[in-house]
């Protein structure tokens, strides 16, 4: 089985940006915390979170079909799928809730450190309902897929129950967490 070490290093490898890189562990993170709220293999979906995004420096235009290439090679096919099924618009089935809270925490992770950026307080006092506000907006963070945001959290929501609020909760209380790891101070 892939370790985490292991993961660092292809991905250290294969992403010389460190705003990837940055986000790369921001989802890992989320993962990871996710994993744990719902008695899910915290390891699995960190290591999905870490690697989702590793190809897409050195080859935007193949992503991810290098990284999931690279892990099928080594039998990590749990990770591969999620991976592989990560952007809605690619056609893969969300077979397993690891598909799911990867759509589901990649495209709004990524928006909340943008909301964070723009706060001088950063993550301290931001809410789920700010985030919202935001979405609603097209023109700020214009990059994030607002149609991956909803239909990720739409389809965590559907496969574990509770509400948006709550996942975007976990996701600001994670960030605020790590911070200063994520340059978020």
């Amino acid at each position: 089985m892939l370790t985490r070490d292991e993961a660092w290093l292809l991905l250290c490898e294969w992403t010389p940006s460190d705003k990837l890189r940055i986000h790369a562990r921001a989802v890992e993170l989320v993962m990871r915390d996710l994993a744990e709220h719902l008695g899910q293999d915290v390891e699995r979906f960190g290591l999905a979170g870490l690697l989702h995004d590793a190809d897409y420096d050195r080859w935007p235009s193949e992503h991810p079909k290098r990284i999931v290439a690279w892990l099928r090679e080594r039998g990590e096919e749990d990770l591969a799928h999620a991976i592989s099924a990560h952007y809605t618009r690619w056609g893969v089935a969300y077979d397993s809730l690891l598909d799911k809270a990867l759509l589901a925490s990649d495209e709004i992770t990524g928006f909340i450190m943008a909301c964070a950026l723009v706060r001088p307080t950063r993550t301290e006092g931001l809410e789920p309902k700010s985030v919202k506000k935001k979405l609603k907006d097209k023109a700020f963070a214009a990059g994030v897929d607002r149609h991956e945001v909803a239909e990720g959290l739409r389809m965590l929501v559907e496969a574990v129950g509770g509400a948006e609020d709550g996942h975007l909760a976990r996701i600001i209380a994670t960030l605020h967490a790590h911070r200063e790891e994520l340059g978020l101070i």
